[in-house]
């Protein structure tokens, strides 16, 4: 809609439902109306199939203004307990919670597929930024006849208030495995991941069964709202980072501030595997004094070396800042598949000394001040 007149100081509601319903509302506090300026206030990932809220929610508005505002989050009481929720629900007593999303997102060209699916509990499992949830697949568990397949932990991609804000659903972020005989080159279904398959699979109302929250070393600590945070992920091990980034630069909350420093550093195949990075570029368009952003591209980019770039290299280009970061205090964050930690770990232990430092007692020293935060899997 376009207004002829300018408005101010003005709140409206849009859709976020995927299917364009208002089945969640987000309130968007002072935007201020112009008649040339139009822009969308919700930018979601265009890879997606149905992500489709940039075309129906499309708003004219001062675009600075609008950049800069936040949603409001409800309720507000999820910040008040002082304890880490911990194992509300557990594999033998799960809870029974509604699939209410699976999408794709990821490109055409990304070697295998990447879902991202929301779950409503209903309020009744809440986490903090930086959990885990357990997913049972449905079905018997082959090395056990009779008992329930084994927990599949998953790091939660969302805030506590979830993507309706509302606090009733928590998102996660899903690979799905398949497996390839090495001689024919043939898919075999048999050996294919269960849980992932299951969850990409799935459909608007199913069921889910999940367990925890679990989980307290990738929590985010929010004591001192200017800190420095460090984040490096592979793939799907981006899941926390994106409910961090959204705390801190997507929703309104009234104890949270953050004034500090968040630098991410993503690695993934090409282009078309990345995740979120709409979302992570409106940050760092909206947000630049507060927000980095490096990607390595294995299948695109090439190293110093000439090889492929993975995200130790990337880490390595930096080394001398990251260093200087974490001399002052920063915590540095690890999420994504085990083998991405020796490769970093080398990368680390060279440039300490060549700064002539011993990187096995730098390590104590982070680790002993709480700023080192491991999740590999």
């Amino acid at each position: 809609m376009a207004l002829s007149t300018p408005l101010s100081q003005m709140s409206v509601a849009l859709p976020t439902g995927l299917d364009g319903s208002s089945r969640s509302m987000i309130k968007v506090q002072s935007v201020s109306f112009t008649e040339k300026s139009c822009g969308s206030l919700l930018r979601l990932d265009s890879k997606s199939r149905s992500f489709n809220v940039k075309q129906r929610s499309t708003i004219c508005m001062s675009l600075q203004q609008a950049s800069r505002s936040k949603v409001s989050v409800t309720p507000l009481e999820l910040e008040a307990p002082k304890e880490t929720p911990l194992n509300l629900y557990r594999p033998k007593e799960p809870y029974t919670a509604t699939i209410v999303s699976v999408e794709r997102i990821v490109g055409p060209q990304a070697p295998g597929e990447t879902c991202h699916i929301v779950i409503d509990h209903d309020g009744n499992v809440p986490y903090w930024e930086g959990q885990s949830y357990g997913v049972i697949p449905p079905g018997e568990n082959p090395k056990k006849p009779g008992a329930p397949h084994n927990v599949r932990l998953y790091s939660i991609a969302s805030t506590r208030y979830g993507d309706s804000f509302d606090g009733k659903t928590a998102s996660l972020c899903v690979r799905r495995a398949l497996y390839y005989d090495p001689e024919t080159g043939e898919e075999d279904p048999s050996k294919a991941g269960v849980c992932s398959n299951f969850l990409c699979n799935a459909k608007p109302g199913d069921k889910v069964q999940i367990t925890g929250p679990s989980g307290k070393v990738m929590l985010l600590p929010e004591d001192d709202p200017k800190a420095t945070h460090i984040m490096i992920a592979t793939g799907t091990g981006v899941a926390p980072y994106r409910g961090y980034l959204r705390r801190m630069f997507m929703e309104n909350v009234p104890s949270f501030k953050f004034d500090g420093l968040s630098w991410l550093f993503l690695g993934v195949a090409n282009s078309d595997s990345l995740l979120y990075d709409e979302e992570f570029a409106g940050y760092l368009k909206d947000y630049p004094e507060n927000f980095r952003y490096d990607k390595a591209l294995s299948r695109e980019e090439k190293n110093k070396k000439g090889g492929k770039m993975y995200v130790q290299d990337k880490i390595e280009e930096y080394s001398d800042e990251i260093f200087k970061l974490l001399d002052n205090g920063a915590h540095i964050y690890f999420c994504g598949l085990k083998g991405m930690m020796p490769g970093i770990q080398d990368t680390l232990k060279r440039v300490a000394e060549e700064r002539g430092e011993s990187w096995e007692q730098k390590l104590t020293q982070l680790r002993k001040n709480k700023q080192w935060h491991v999740e590999v899997y």
